[in-house]
């Protein structure tokens, strides 16, 4: 005796649920990542550190580039420590804190010279950066 059935099921919307699933963890997986790169463009290969500050507001960072002939980026536009002058001006107008992150073949007077300038600029929180020591 063939046994049949009275009512028959389609699990193709399984399918369809499954895809939009995985389509909705996708994207709040990029919206999340997306917010964890702080300055694109610039490669620095900062030293590492056991203490490193949390997360900074009203943040600023000033990159200083290694090699032979360090350069200077402020919000990815390289300059001078001539031009950096009115440049942390304006930041200090804007409430502004600044963050240093140096490659580790800068020599040590640049970073000195950098400091000083926002220092001397009326800047008062100035940050070294560093990579957390594992």
């Amino acid at each position: 005796m063939k046994l049949s059935r009275t009512k028959e099921y389609n699990f193709g919307w399984l399918v369809f649920l499954a895809g939009v699933d995985v389509t909705f963890l996708l994207v709040f997986f990029l919206l999340l990542s997306s917010n964890f790169i702080l300055q694109q463009g610039i490669s620095v290969s900062m030293p590492f550190s056991r203490f490193t500050l949390g997360p900074q507001t009203n943040q600023q960072i000033i990159s200083i580039t290694g090699g032979t002939v360090p350069a200077i980026y402020y919000r990815d536009q390289k300059v001078t420590i001539a031009q950096l002058g009115p440049l942390l001006d304006a930041a200090k107008r804007e409430g502004l804190s600044i963050i240093i992150k140096a490659d580790r073949s800068t020599p040590y007077e640049m970073v000195a010279q950098v400091t000083n300038a926002a220092l001397e600029h009326g800047i008062t929180s100035v940050a070294l950066a560093a990579t957390p020591s594992r």
